[in-house]
């Protein structure tokens, strides 16, 4: 595989010589305005002064890794087109899920977005991208016992550096990506610098008829189509020569129509209405995320510092077909679900001597909350059965404040020439209906055995809270004596996850093309935390399990010689849960029984998960590549709950680039990809299985075409 994508399992500090080095190269000075030459290098060196110092603030030690970056993005069958979820999917341990969700070494989500250094709020859980694949430089996937710096969501970090103007000199570029499902992708990016500013745009639209997975085998889903547009911004001005403000913004604004199952029987009366076409449904969802961070980054003394303060704004809107969702579910709600986060972080960097980095900072959260409800619903008699045609109109509605604290101290010991020491405590405070606090030891250590071997070991105490919603008592209280009603409330307290969390790896370099590496983890967790669909709206709700147990093994190995890359992953795990402790209305009391006292299977476990990719180049102009993915299969209901899995399944992606050149235009990039290219029908869920809701089936064969143009 290309060197610009390594899967490490090991602190990158020692395994290669920096990340910056993985990065794709940066324009040539001679792309500067000549009569300003000497003051724009200047301002260049100070600029990358201040990202070696942003990247000091978060060590990886003792951590696992794996470095993407633009060059190898631009690799993948649909380039800078592919979502940032098929993106993730080229590292060891993540396992695709329905509605563009990822599961990272048996966890639900619980992912940890950082962009520049800053923490962004996660949005509310749909199937919507956030995020665009064409901000990136280069994006880190951190997991296994991570430092103190990093906490709250922790089954894994996604660390995105964003490309800069400062580094790509002045231009843009322009494209569009066609083709199969009626996808039309047009894009379009600017940067640049002047003086101690610099820049970076990029936007794009997108739209297609499969903006959800189709419920059925079908090739073509029925009422699937999506509009979704994104932008993201980073203005930086540097103030002096060890201090740089910056701002960075994002939005994305998706809608969807919520795919079609054709042939289903209403199970309810509407008045006069037995009879209605399931394919002719009309359920739709929007989705908006905007965020802007504004972030002071500098040195004073020996210290470096980087200081945020930050707003995020996210929303979920879900119309139903209110007949025929009355008619099929006995319940149709316009569910609406919005979330605004402020936050504050700081982190500092101070070596000590020769041998120590002292680092420290904090964080803090201050988020509101609002879910409304507004439901149809039919009285049932006290067998739960329909009492009328006529439907009743419930209004539920709630309003929460959440606020998370959080701070760490940790210290980097470097003992000797071969070993590296990461020891620190993080302690983290959330409150919402009740306050939950916990104390953090983290462990993490590093020989460097040879120059071509290294191995870690790290152990990590994780605190983690749930998603800012809760289901009160007297909201599931309204809906009885109707078709809505549940047969155990439970709980409605949501938890914090505490675990504890050990990893071990080696990496191996085999002379000057292979890398390999092999990585170990175990997880034993309280108060485990799972999401599951429930009803209509295609948002998740989050239950907890009084204990869980997740381990694995990962093994990666990488090629790169001369015009030829390559690259295998392979991972190992199981993922258990007992006992369902909070939001037990949303599950059938049979399966809380079983539950209550087996060891079951978590939905999202998947035992065996591979990806892989080859990429040649024929000429300077001409490359041509072919990736892939497999899994053995989520689970789905068997003889009890989680008790089987569904078929394994495999998906071969095709691709060929060519640079046309056009003369004193420069080039024009093009490049035609053939993703699922044996046109394999898979069920990545089939509607069973604890917390799931519907059946989902990955995409059918499709060609797609993008073309892209520099300036």
């Amino acid at each position: 595989m290309n060197p610009s994508l390594l899967a490490a399992s090991l602190a990158v500090a020692l395994a290669v010589p920096s990340t910056r080095a993985l990065a794709a190269d940066a324009p040539a000075a001679t792309a500067l305005p000549q009569e300003s030459n000497a003051q724009n290098l200047s301002v260049i060196d100070v600029s990358a002064a201040l990202d070696q110092a942003r990247n000091a603030l978060s060590p990886d030690t003792g951590s696992s890794q794996y470095v993407i970056d633009h060059k190898a993005i631009a690799q993948l069958p649909l380039g800078a087109s592919t979502p940032m979820n098929q993106v993730l999917l080229q590292a060891p341990g993540v396992v695709q899920d329905s509605y563009g969700g990822l599961h990272v070494r048996g966890d639900h989500a619980n992912l940890q977005y950082r962009i520049n250094g800053v923490i962004i709020p996660e949005s509310i859980s749909g199937f919507g991208q956030t995020l665009d694949t064409r901000t990136i430089q280069t994006v880190k996937l951190l997991d296994g016992a991570l430092p103190a710096q990093y906490g709250l969501r922790t089954a894994a970090v996604v660390d995105i550096t964003t490309r800069s103007g400062h580094d790509l000199g002045n231009g843009g570029s322009v494209g569009i990506t066609g083709g199969s499902f009626g996808t039309l992708n047009p894009n379009a990016s600017i940067w640049g610098n002047a003086d101690r500013w610099s820049w970076f745009f990029t936007g794009n639209y997108m739209e297609n008829d499969a903006g959800i997975e189709n419920p059925t085998a079908s090739r073509k889903p029925v009422h699937d189509h999506t509009n979704q547009a994104r932008g993201f911004g980073d203005i930086s001005y540097l103030i002096n020569d060890t201090t740089r403000l910056s701002f960075l913004f994002g939005v994305s604004n998706n809608r969807f129509e919520i795919p079609n199952n054709p042939n289903q029987q209403p199970e309810f009366g509407y008045l006069d209405t037995v009879d209605f076409n399931s394919a002719d449904l009309n359920e739709r969802q929007r989705e908006n995320t905007r965020f802007g961070v504004l972030a002071l980054q500098g040195k004073v003394g020996a210290t470096n510092y980087q200081v945020s303060l930050g707003q995020r704004y996210t929303s979920v809107a879900y119309s139903p077909d209110r007949i025929g969702e009355l008619m099929f579910n006995g319940v149709a709600s316009d569910v609406g679900r919005s979330n605004r986060a402020s936050t504050l972080q700081a982190d500092f960097a101070m070596p000590m001597g020769s041998s120590h980095t002292l680092r420290y900072g904090l964080y803090g959260s201050f988020e509101r909350a609002a879910s409304g409800n507004d439901a149809w619903v039919f009285p049932a008699d006290a067998d739960g059965n329909q009492a009328s045609t006529t439907p009743l109109n419930i209004l539920d509605n709630s309003r929460l404040i959440a606020k998370t604290w959080s701070a760490y101290v940790q210290d980097e010991w470097s003992l000797g020439e071969d070993w590296t020491l990461n020891y620190g405590l993080r302690g983290d405070k959330y409150q919402l209906t009740r306050t939950e606090s916990q104390l953090s030891p983290r462990l993490g250590l590093v020989w460097q055995a040879s120059d071509s071997t290294v191995v870690h070991a790290g152990y990590s105490r994780y605190f983690t809270p749930p998603a800012t919603e809760m289901i009160a008592s007297s909201n599931i209280a309204k809906f009885d004596g109707t078709t809505n009603a549940v047969a155990d409330s439970g709980n409605n307290t949501p938890l914090a996850e505490r675990s504890d969390y050990f990893d071990a790896g080696i990496q191996q370099t085999i002379g000057t093309a292979w890398t390999i590496g092999v990585d170990a983890y175990y997880r034993k967790v309280q108060r485990l935390q799972d999401e599951g669909q429930f009803g209509s709206a295609l948002v998740y709700s989050t239950f907890n399990l009084a204990d869980g147990r997740v381990k694995g093994v990962e093994f990666t190995a990488n090629y790169a010689q001369g015009p030829l890359s390559a690259y295998f992953n392979a991972s190992l795990g199981k993922a258990i849960g007992k006992r369902i402790i909070t939001s037990q209305y949303n599950f059938d009391p049979a399966d809380l029984a079983y539950i209550d006292n087996h060891w079951t299977l978590l939905d999202h476990d998947q035992k065996l998960t591979s990806s892989g990719g080859i990429h040649y180049a024929l000429n300077d102009r001409t490359k041509v590549g072919a990736d892939y993915l497999f899994g053995s299969g989520l689970r789905k209901d068997g003889d009890v709950p989680n008790g089987a899995s569904l078929p394994a399944y495999f998906q071969l992606n095709l691709n060929v680039a060519h640079d046309f050149m056009l003369g004193d235009s420069g080039k024009l990039h093009t490049q035609l990809a053939l993703l699922n290219a044996l046109d394999r029908s898979y069920a990545l869920r089939d509607g069973s299985g604890i917390g799931v809701g519907a059946p989902q089936f990955a995409p059918r064969r499709g060609v797609y075409l993008s073309v892209q143009k520099d300036f």
